[in-house]
């Protein structure tokens, strides 16, 4: 076969994200797309915010000469120090536009943050549930996931943690506010994480990184502030993209930015600048540059997607799912009324309603809803969260 084998054995356990919503298109296509209640991707239906269309005419009618050519591989200087201008004034702490490197969104952040840190063997913590896409993305670089688990409300269990980190562990990923379950891990959390980081690193002789995964960081509900791991841990890379809070999700725009105080701050971004050239993404899109530039304050209105938690929320209970209200980002993520989940999955299917197992985010017995749709598809879906209830329970 012309496929190397651990990419075709990759494919076989390839992400449940991307099969749903490739079911949901077959489906649509056979039953009709107003049969069919697609909770199944990420893929926000809201548009970006007025300032993005007014800085893109803007853009458009007065175009700079070059604005379409190669610039360094870190991206913009003024674009780079806009990024840690914002994240100065949300943290305090001294980032400079030297901190930062502007990336092809979050997953190519990610890739390069890994690729950067870790040699063939080292080992990338993940804390469920998880993103599935974070074990292809360590595996990419020769590293070997290590996936550690939470309790009921979703904060990964710390004394788990400690127990596998070992001599190997290079970095741990940390995604709050999370997706899947959409919980925001609270700043007690983020500064013991710390601590065990610190103790860890001191007794394993070794430097574990913090990598923050943050593209839901601006999508919190309840007047609740973003924790930033940064003020408690000094080895921590931020990475993020607009995909989220300015609806730009194909536009593949983003950052990563190494903590100011880090002692290998210098180095680390030499690293990514480098690794961001030769895994092919060679720079961050030049006119997203641009837009996103002046648009570091700008998000979307996030009033919009609490009000569907709430709804889907309270409908979800009514029919008799256990779901945990989630502090941020656009998912829920309840527990199947029978144990194996796919069972549920199947039983949705049926009505007409497709959502996402939670065995692809390592949590089997649960499943994802996500919520960034049309609030017609929402209301066409409970009866068959209902129907489905009904249909497994009695």
């Amino acid at each position: 076969m012309a496929v190397a084998r651990n990419v075709s054995e990759q494919m076989t356990d390839s992400s449940w994200i991307r099969r749903m919503f490739e079911l949901g298109a077959a489906l649509k296509r056979e039953r009709g797309e107003e049969n069919v209640y697609d909770l199944s991707l990420g893929n926000p239906v809201a548009e970006p915010p007025p300032e993005f269309f007014a800085a893109l005419r803007e853009m458009a009618g007065d175009p700079a000469p070059g604005a379409h050519r190669y610039m360094p591989n870190a991206g913009y200087p003024e674009t780079r120090q806009a990024v840690a201008d914002a994240l100065a004034g949300e943290t305090g702490l001294p980032y400079e536009g030297k901190h930062v490197v502007m990336t092809a969104g979050a997953a190519a952040a990610l890739n390069v943050a890994v690729h950067a840190l870790c040699d063939p063997g080292d080992e990338v913590v993940i804390l469920a549930p998880y993103f599935a896409e974070y074990l292809f993305y360590a595996r990419n670089h020769g590293a070997v996931p290590v996936v550690v688990g939470c309790d009921a409300d979703f904060t990964p269990d710390l004394a788990e943690l400690e127990r596998k980190l070992t001599p190997c562990s290079k970095v741990v990923i940390l995604n709050s506010p999370n997706n899947p379950s959409g919980a925001v891990y609270p700043s007690a959390f983020v500064a013991e994480l710390a601590g065990l980081l610190r103790r860890k690193s001191a007794a394993l002789g070794s430097e574990i990184y913090l990598i923050s995964d943050e593209p839901y960081r601006r999508i919190i509900y309840d007047g609740l502030a973003y924790p930033f791991p940064q003020l408690h841990y000094e080895r921590t890379v931020t990475a993020t993209s607009h995909a989220k809070d300015l609806a730009l999700p194909g536009d593949r725009i983003g950052y990563l930015a190494a903590h100011p105080d880090c002692p290998d701050a210098a180095g680390l971004t030499d690293a990514f600048i480098f690794c961001n050239r030769v895994l092919g993404f060679v720079n961050a899109p030049a006119m997203m540059q641009r837009l996103v530039e002046g648009l570091q304050g700008v998000t979307v209105d996030v009033s919009g997607y609490q009000a569907k938690r709430d709804g889907l929320c309270a409908a979800l209970s009514e029919a008799g799912y256990r779901v945990r209200k989630p502090e941020g980002a656009f998912y829920l993520f309840p527990q199947s009324p029978v144990p194996d989940e796919m069972a549920l999955v199947d039983a949705l299917q049926a009505e007409g309603v497709l959502v996402v197992p939670g065995r692809g985010f390592g949590m089997p017995g649960y499943f994802r809803v996500s919520y960034c749709v049309e609030q017609a598809t929402l209301d066409g879906a409970v009866p068959g969260f209902r129907a489905a209830m009904r249909a497994l329970t009695g």
